[in-house]
């Protein structure tokens, strides 16, 4: 399990295959041959012809890119030929990268990467995000966007022990403070971009770790106890079933003692670097989450988060600090749920969140040992979440209140208590009656 974690985060690199190699040559030698194409065409008159060598030109350039082609289908549908790991491949896209540079200025605004298309990639060092443009004289703002991005991407990769994670994050701090000085629409737009991508990317890189996590939680229970989770009330047998098994083995243990052991090791260290490595990830989410909210931008967290389906699934099953962190940003993001003075919150997007994070503000660990919000927040946050469900479709607010009952009522927590808005939407059901 650790290496597949390794391999996750890019933590280890490992050589590429020879089909690997061949393939990326080839990407930057079809990259070179189209811009030199478009730069011919550009240079010359639209009436002029195109002389023998200019053919023969187009036709290598179209041969490389078909060849580009050929290998990628290899690469796909023979996995035993190559993998895909998380390398850098900062050697193989540096003549990518100048070709495309140049070719940037002649493909139309719409077309033209941006610094948001180019940050979805998941690794900084093998993104393209460190794209230099050839022709540019100075500095740009979308130089300015891209950098940006990529020491943010840096945070998910730099391990939080390396004394080099306070510089990258203070890096990103200054940055985004110098453009925020200036007070220019496009650089607040930066920020913003940047902020937004990062967002993005943190939350499906914490999925990831949290998937990981439990999928190494249920291996340790064996065929059986997943089998026992699948039927209907499964989850409440399972842990019975579980322990029983456990004291069976416990038994047995003087037949496979060493093989237990070892196997035992193996999956604990594999759950310890899960939940360092989702609480990391949740940490830096919630620096995002306030920077988001800082430079006007929180909006588009409201919408990723209302998209975050799957990891507010698994954040139930998370560890007591995850789940604290995890409750923190939904939290700071539920404040700004009714703002109205630079956005207005769709309906679709204040379902969505009430419906995903209802449950676990009501079943996350709230003891002393893992103190997640103050009295303050908490009142505060109940009463945003009474007011969006107000403004909701009396057939919204029924699936909404529905399901907060259901949990509440089976949860240790007193909190969020909707009582309220379940008594208003009951009144308006009787006056409906009248």
């Amino acid at each position: 399990m650790a290496p597949d974690l390794d391999i996750e985060y890019a933590y280890k690199t490992r050589p590429p295959s020879l089909l690997n190699s061949i393939f990326m040559y080839t990407v930057n030698m079809a990259a070179k041959t189209l811009a030199s194409v478009a730069h011919t065409s550009q240079a010359q008159d639209t009436d002029e012809k195109w002389k023998t060598s200019d053919h023969l030109k187009f036709m290598v350039m179209l041969l490389t890119w078909v060849t580009v082609w050929v290998l990628r289908v290899l690469m796909d549908h023979f996995p035993f030929i190559t993998y895909s790991p998380s390398y850098n491949n900062n050697h193989y896209l540096q003549g990518f990268s100048s070709s495309l540079g140049s070719f940037d200025s002649l493909l139309p605004s719409s077309l033209s990467p941006s610094s948001s298309s180019l940050s979805l990639w998941p690794s900084s060092g093998s993104s393209l995000d460190l794209i230099l443009y050839e022709g540019i004289d100075g500095p740009s703002v979308k130089a300015l966007g891209r950098s940006l991005t990529h020491v943010l991407a840096l945070l998910n990769e730099i391990p939080a022990t390396s004394s080099k994670y306070q510089f990258a994050m203070t890096m990103a701090d200054t940055i985004m403070e110098g453009n925020a000085r200036h007070d220019h629409s496009e650089l607040l737009q930066v920020n913003q971009t940047a902020l937004s991508s990062a967002f993005a990317r943190t939350s499906t890189l914490l999925y990831r770790s949290l998937q990981i996590t439990n999928q190494s939680q249920d291996d340790s229970g064996g065929w059986p106890i997943r089998t026992i989770k699948a039927l209907p009330f499964g989850s409440y047998v399972a842990p019975y079933v579980k322990g029983l098994s456990f004291c069976f083995n416990t038994v047995m243990s003087w037949v496979d003692t060493g093989v237990s052991r070892l196997q035992k090791k193996k999956e604990e260290g594999a759950d310890e670097y899960g939940e360092v490595m989702a609480e990391k990830l949740a940490q830096e989410l919630v620096w995002i989450t306030n920077k988001l909210r800082a430079y006007g931008a929180v909006d588009q967290a409201l919408v990723q988060w209302s998209h975050a389906s799957a990891l507010a699934s698994l954040s139930l099953t998370a560890s007591p600090r995850v789940q604290g962190l995890i409750v923190k940003i939904s939290g700071i993001l539920f404040g700004d749920l009714n703002r109205q003075d630079y956005w207005m919150v769709t309906r679709e997007v204040k379902f969505k969140l009430l419906v995903l994070w209802i449950p676990l503000f009501c079943h996350a660990n709230n003891g002393v040992t893992y103190p997640i919000l103050s009295s303050f927040e908490k009142v505060e946050i109940q009463r945003e979440m009474n007011e969006a469900i107000s403004s909701l479709p009396a057939i919204d607010q029924e699936v909404i209140l529905t399901n907060w009952v259901q949990d509440f009522a089976v949860s240790a927590s007193d909190w969020p208590n909707l009582q309220l808005s379940y008594d208003r939407w009951c009144q308006s059901a009787r006056q409906l009656v009248t």
